[in-house]
């Protein structure tokens, strides 16, 4: 009996127009808009060459750290090259910096970096910052110098090698990692997964007397409501998965969008925030008294609020909520799936991944404990 309801649930799904288009057609043509939008997003935040100047004076030159370190930096056969640096007289600087040919320049006073700049940008900073860690590098040799006999240029030298091996240095990773069009299509996938509800709204619809003739039959047949209602569960949840494939698919073969490395574990959440979006309409579907229109209008509504919170429509909004209300993406089924991307985005490990992984696990069990329990307890005067 229950692969015969499994059967029958699934072709009962694909024959309804709304589900397809809604669990099927939308995402894909969302993502369709997102590539259209977001296309040329990676080139635009491409890191490119710094065109610096310096102050070719004695005082440059009599500073080996600095010296050492920016010619390091722009040399022109180096893969760690980040400036294209003209060494030019103070005067020549000032020109260049006044035609803004180059972000800023440099010059050593008293063995302290001087920058000169017009107006604030990334360049800028990331100029600044170079100049500081080289500062600070070079203050901490010279404590250790002042009271032990040593070769100053030689340590020097050792340092700068130390430097070039370390594995935290600034590397031009932009083209393959730094794609920020990804992230919208994160949130895509998480919107997808939470259409889902639909599906598990639906199954719970076929199983209540009080909303569908169907419901009222399921209701007076000797076939366990369990039963009945975990066979069209499941049939939902495959339908979700296909939905979710195919959008897969289209956004890596049409689309051509990079997910990276971690695409194994991107399926595998997807796959996770899906059963919790099957959960949330499994427990709105048998929580709510209210006709089946009105359940579906309450969770779109729904699933388009945790969209907004969870940064879809900008990533700002997630960052002001995090900031100010953090409880609210405590509880966002939707946040718990974006955060999970964001984790594999931004970090090296996946303790967050996986710690995200957990919650939204948790949180489909709850929701479809108390579910079960209500649908237990539901009883009918008549039908």
């Amino acid at each position: 009996m229950f692969f015969h309801n499994f059967k029958y649930s699934l072709k009962v799904l694909f024959k309804n127009k709304a589900l397809i288009f809604w669990t099927f057609a939308f995402p894909l043509l969302l993502a369709t808009l997102f590539k259209m939008a977001f296309s040329n997003i990676t080139s635009s935040e491409k890191l490119n060459l710094i065109d610096i100047a310096i102050v070719n004076d004695d005082n440059y030159k009599n500073n080996i750290m600095f010296s050492t370190a920016f010619n390091n930096l722009s040399d022109k056969n180096s893969k760690e090259r980040l400036f294209n640096a003209k060494y030019v007289d103070e005067d020549e600087a000032k020109e260049l910096l006044d035609k803004d040919k180059i972000v800023g320049y440099l010059y050593i006073e008293d063995n302290k970096p001087k920058i000169v700049i017009n107006k604030n940008g990334i360049n800028q900073t990331i100029f600044k910052y170079v100049s500081d860690e080289i500062l600070e590098t070079s203050i901490l040799i010279n404590d250790v110098t002042s009271t032990n006999d040593y070769d100053i240029k030689e340590l020097y030298n050792k340092v700068l090698k130390i430097l070039n091996n370390d594995n935290i240095k600034l590397e031009n990773r932009s083209n393959s990692n730094l794609d920020y069009s990804v992230i919208e299509y994160y949130t895509l996938i998480a919107m997808t997964c939470m259409y889902g509800s639909m599906l598990g709204m639906f199954s719970i619809n076929k199983s209540l007397a009080n909303i569908s003739k169907i419901g009222a039959r399921v209701s007076i047949s000797p076939t366990k409501k369990f039963v009945t209602v975990l066979s069209s569960l499941l049939a939902g949840y495959i339908a979700q998965l296909i939905g979710l494939l195919l959008l897969f698919l289209y956004t890596i073969f049409i689309l051509k969008v990079d997910y990276g490395n971690n695409i194994s574990l991107i399926i595998l959440l997807a796959f996770v925030g899906s059963f919790a979006g099957l959960s949330l309409g499994i427990f709105l579907g048998s929580m709510l008294r209210c006709n089946e229109n009105t359940k579906i209008g309450i969770l779109i509504a729904f699933t388009m609020v945790g969209c907004f919170f969870a940064g879809m429509f900008g990533i700002n909004e997630k960052y002001i909520i995090d900031s100010n209300v953090p409880i609210i993406n405590k509880l966002n089924p939707v946040d718990m799936i974006t955060d999970g991307f964001y984790s594999l985005y931004y970090y090296n490990t996946t303790s967050r991944f996986y710690n995200d992984i957990i919650l939204l696990s948790i949180f489909s069990v709850l929701l479809i404990s108390i579910s079960f329990i209500g649908l237990r307890r539901q009883k009918y005067d008549s039908i």
